[in-house]
């Protein structure tokens, strides 16, 4: 199987580039620098290039020049993207997954792509990242222990030293202070991004101050727990003084001040890079349930936590694509069609990447 990542030589897109490689896929990275890309990457001759400019008006042709079977798209961030790409990759006759993280992007791609998916015959996946693809997978997990879901509680805690891209703070600031919907003592209620701070624990990293981010969780996750009655998501930066300085920002724009922030997502990145020396390289991620439990009808939480040392954290988020590629490869992945990426994984696929790593889950449980 030949596959093209887009956005290949990326913090994330090398990762999936790498991944594929070791399952003996051949991989095509592609970005509109291949050559500084390649040796920024440090990428071995396993792994191809190809020069490819999604700005270009002819990026289309030269992608289905590539005779892709597979397109994973990298090249982020989604919350200004429309579906040109996997509608590319369809035209082209490959199957298709990106690591979207935009709650609109990835709760329309149903709709929006599974006409053409349905056509070509083949698969097209939206969020194989780790919301909604890892998040899911845990959830289902999960499920057995209840007789009814009542609250859902994500949070992520990357480590202050993990490699970011820029694509990644410029999504988390295209949201801090705009207004959202989340799922709340069962009817839609508004919140604002990088607000709602709350203190919660993770295991392995201690407390953290996390904050309300706006992921497709919040969209997916009502319908397709029925019953639940409340579901949040927050994410927990390391060091308090970075987190509570976006919390301000958010809260000023609240109040309508301007503030260009997405713009500035370059300088911000490398201004977070002079604060590593205080952060360490252990990241971590929270999936909480509280509901009934099954068998005595008692009220009972179950965590589940992810820790990851060694700045092992940004290999989460490429999990859900390698996974899906290496079944397709197999032939072990027959659903075609256009879906989010949930239900097409199991905690147990994503355990045995975990071992490649120094990550490790546990689950706690307790009467609530």
């Amino acid at each position: 199987m030949r596959c093209v990542v887009l956005g290949g030589f990326g913090n994330f897109g090398a990762r999936v580039c790498r991944g594929l490689a070791r399952d003996g896929i051949e991989v095509i990275a592609a970005s509109r620098d291949p050559e500084k890309g390649r040796h920024d990457a440090r990428f071995g001759a396993d792994i191809g290039a190809a020069r490819l400019d999604l700005a270009d008006p002819e990026w289309a042709a030269r992608l289905r020049a590539l005779s892709p079977d597979l397109v994973v798209h990298c090249a982020g961030p989604f919350q200004a993207q429309d579906y040109r790409v996997a509608t590319a990759a369809l035209a082209a006759g490959a199957h298709y997954i990106d690591l979207a993280d935009a709650r609109s992007f990835v709760a329309g791609f149903s709709e929006a792509l599974g006409p053409a998916a349905d056509a070509a015959g083949r698969l097209a996946v939206s969020g194989a990242s780790t919301v909604p693809g890892l998040s899911s997978a845990v959830l289902d997990a999960l499920r057995g222990r209840f007789a009814s879901i009542e609250e859902i509680q994500i949070a992520i805690a990357p480590g202050q030293r993990a490699p970011r891209g820029v694509a990644t703070v410029r999504a988390v600031l295209s949201y801090a202070g705009r207004p959202f919907k989340w799922w709340k003592d069962g009817s839609w209620q508004t919140a604002h991004g990088w607000q709602a701070l709350r203190r919660l624990r993770f295991c392995g990293l201690g407390h953290r101050w996390a904050a309300a981010c706006d992921v497709p969780d919040l969209e997916l996750l009502p319908a397709r727990y029925p019953g639940v009655r409340t579901v949040e998501f927050r994410a927990a930066l390391e060091l308090s003084a970075q987190h509570f300085f976006l919390a301000g920002a958010a809260q000023l724009r609240r109040f309508g001040v301007p503030l260009p922030l997405e713009a500035r997502a370059a300088s911000l990145e490398r201004f977070a890079r002079l604060l590593d020396r205080f952060g360490g390289e252990r990241g971590g991620m929270l999936v909480g349930v509280r509901g009934v439990r099954a068998g005595d009808g008692g009220c009972v939480r179950v965590e589940w936590h992810l820790t990851a040392g060694s700045n092992h954290g940004p290999e989460i988020p490429a999990m859900a694509a390698i996974l899906l590629s290496r079944k397709l490869a197999r032939g072990e992945l027959q659903a075609r069609g256009a879906t989010p990426c949930m239900g097409l994984l199991t905690l147990d696929d994503f355990a045995a990447e975990f071992s490649r790593w120094d990550i490790a889950a546990t689950i706690e449980e307790r009467a609530c």
